[in-house]
């Protein structure tokens, strides 16, 4: 049998109109085809096996054969080019990526204050192989049994066994590349208070160029990629931020950010609001921030937002749903639940009543008010302390068995002790629930590890404790310590320098002295080592609650100590979390110094609480936010203490 010719297939090729161009491609496949099909089965069969040796020598070489070409390449390399080229990447070095559109402009910072990552992008962009963290950056309760609390994506078994090692070294470690800097050592014993604060300041004008630089009007920064995410797309880390200006006294860049609000800022969105984020960041960045400037801008911005924020009340049980549509006028559970988290809804009183007392609009207080009522009367509760969810609907609460003072919860008793302090100690229902709810604590939740006997929180399920602790608890030394300061039983303050001790080992007995997200606490004699850290749980956001406390307990004791160790994170934070183009990212692994892993975000609270604790915590002037006149909210954002006058 002959190869067919070309004029077998004329009648093929020819046909009804506009068909010759899809026929010709059939005429190319089938001879093809053909030509295959007239080969002898072991001349396919050798062709298959020729193609498939091939493939595998190849993959098995791809590696040598790179390394071999880069060995290469550095050898017949000429001097002035491997001298500017990055050396290899040291312990603590952030690896960053590289800004495309300009990537021979590379250029170091060079500010005053401790010394300063400076890092050079690695040539293979790929600054962390990690799952895209939906940090602040997602819708509460997505996906079901999915929530995200305070920066960050909670899975209802986060932190189990055989969970997925997000912050371990990846392969692409070996090939970041960073410029090298003398490290300094921590030690701030020739520091003056002047230093202190200036070296705050030095980092927070770096965090806030970055955002300026590359997310400027946008919720969040992403410093390693240069660009900006998107939560509610209100400009959050702007507005959480305006107060921590005025304090550090920033005036240029508060006036900057002022002339956005101004002309830029509105509330008139098609867009969904998580009611809590949205409560203890914008309104109370806003009603902050006109406190302190006396500037009534801020107060309208914050009447606008407070009024489209009240259709999350509009419930069954008015207890308010967690999502609420600023500019429909519409509100909504998550799509998987109608439940809210108890945190959520009683963490926004603070906020909703000091709008009722500058407006006399009691329409607001009054909402806020009945849901602390309705909780205080709820059945559920373990010697105080509460179960994490409430259901919008019944107006009970559901999961319960399980206690803890970290995410969804953790707030509650922090906001039982400040509102009381905020109504200037009139309404004792709220000191009565915070105070047996602290004998709950002491009772059911306080333990002690092994082998050096520090005093931490865990948690309470279903009977059964569990040794876990999330960094968000590390709130609660500052708590107990401002309330002693105001009257309650000194052993609170025992409980808070106990606490404060454990939250800083958190830090301290971590390869990069920076804490992770959630630990475990070892309980068993003859244990090596007091916290465990699974790996799943190793990643650190930049969260304030150690650095809150520390503020708190230096404040009320003038232990230095508190001083040291604020000092000790903040240089851990420049070390391994400060992004040389600006900004600082939260990081995977605060286990491996070598290569920490960046996520590419900053959250908004970086600046409106860590960095803003850190300055009044080296601030001697003790009448800078004189804890007898404000309190904070839980983002950091201080409000008046009532007059005596106030009801």
């Amino acid at each position: 049998m002959h190869p067919p010719s070309r004029q077998d297939y004329v009648a093929i090729t020819l046909g009804q109109r506009g068909g010759t161009y899809n026929n010709g491609k059939q005429w190319r496949r089938q001879s093809c085809w053909r030509k295959w099909k007239q080969l002898s089965r072991l001349q396919r069969s050798l062709i298959l096996f020729t193609l498939v040796l091939l493939l595998i020598c190849g993959l098995a070489s791809y590696p040598t054969l790179t390394d071999h070409l880069r060995a290469g390449e550095e050898e017949t390399m000429h001097p002035l080019v491997a001298r500017v080229l990055p050396e290899p990447a040291k312990p603590g070095q952030l690896p960053l990526l590289p800004r495309p559109e300009q990537p021979s402009k590379r250029k170091l910072s060079n500010k005053r204050g401790p010394p300063l990552l400076q890092n050079l992008q690695p040539k293979n962009g790929n600054a962390s192989n990690t799952v895209e963290d939906k940090a602040g950056g997602g819708k509460e309760g997505d996906e079901k049994g999915v929530i995200s609390w305070r920066g960050a994506v909670i899975e209802t078994e986060q932190g189990t066994e055989g969970a997925k090692d997000v912050g371990a070294k990846d392969d692409a470690a070996g090939n970041q590349e960073a410029k090298t800097v003398k490290e300094s050592d921590h030690s701030n014993h020739n520091m003056t208070e002047a230093d202190w604060l200036a070296a705050v300041k030095d980092s927070f004008r770096h965090a806030w160029q970055g955002y300026k630089d590359f997310a400027w009007g946008h919720d969040e920064l992403r410093p390693i990629s240069k660009s900006y995410s998107e939560w509610f797309g209100l400009g959050l880390t702007l507005i959480d931020a305006l107060d921590t200006m005025w304090i550090m006294g920033l005036k240029t860049e508060f006036e900057e950010a002022k002339a956005w609000v101004a002309t830029e800022l509105s509330f008139n969105k098609n867009v969904d609001v998580n009611l809590f984020e949205s409560t203890i960041r914008i309104l109370g960045g806003l009603l902050s921030t006109y406190h302190l400037t006396g500037d009534a801008l801020f107060l309208e911005k914050a009447k606008d937002i407070g009024s489209r924020l009240m259709p999350a009340f509009k419930t069954p049980s008015k207890i308010p749903y967690s999502d609420v549509n600023i500019g429909k006028g519409t509100a909504h559970p998550p799509r998987w639940t109608s439940d809210s988290t108890v945190a959520e809804v009683t963490s926004i009183q603070l906020e909703f009543r000091e709008l009722s007392r500058l407006t006399q609009d009691p329409q607001y207080e009054a909402a806020v008010a009945e849901v602390m009522n309705k909780v205080h009367k709820l059945d559920g509760k373990l010697d105080g302390l509460v179960p994490m969810f409430i259901n919008t609907n019944s107006g009970q609460f559901t999961h319960q068995g399980t206690f803890t003072l970290g995410a969804r919860a953790d707030s509650y008793y922090e906001y039982l002790l400040k509102q009381w302090l905020q109504g200037g100690k009139k309404e004792t229902q709220f000191l009565e629930d915070y105070l047996q709810a602290i004998e709950g604590v002491k009772k059911n939740l306080v333990q002690r590890t092994s082998p050096n006997g520090l005093t931490f929180v865990g948690e309470l399920s279903h009977g059964q404790f569990s040794p876990k602790m999330d960094h968000l608890v590390c709130f609660l030394p500052g708590t107990l310590a401002l309330g002693t300061h105001n009257g309650l039983p000194q052993d609170h303050m025992d409980l808070a320098k106990q606490m404060m001790e454990t939250c800083y080992q958190m830090y301290k007995q971590m390869e990069t002295g920076l804490s992770p997200e959630i630990v475990h606490f070892n309980m068993h004699q003859g244990s090596v080592r007091d916290i465990e850290v699974k790996l799943a749980d190793r990643h650190n956001l930049l969260r304030p609650e150690t650095v809150e406390s520390l503020f708190y307990l230096y404040r009320f004791t003038k232990d230095h100590k508190y001083r040291q160790w604020g000092w000790e994170i903040l240089q851990n934070f420049n070390k391994y979390t400060k992004v040389s183009s600006g900004g600082y990212t939260s990081v995977n692994n605060v286990r491996d110094p070598d290569y920490p892993s960046p996520r590419d975000k900053m959250e908004s609270f970086f600046l409106g609480e860590t960095l803003k604790y850190l300055y009044l915590l080296f601030s001697d002037d003790f009448k800078l936010i004189n804890l007898d006149e404000y309190v904070f909210n839980t983002e950091a954002h201080p409000l008046p203490i009532w007059p005596s006058s106030a009801a």
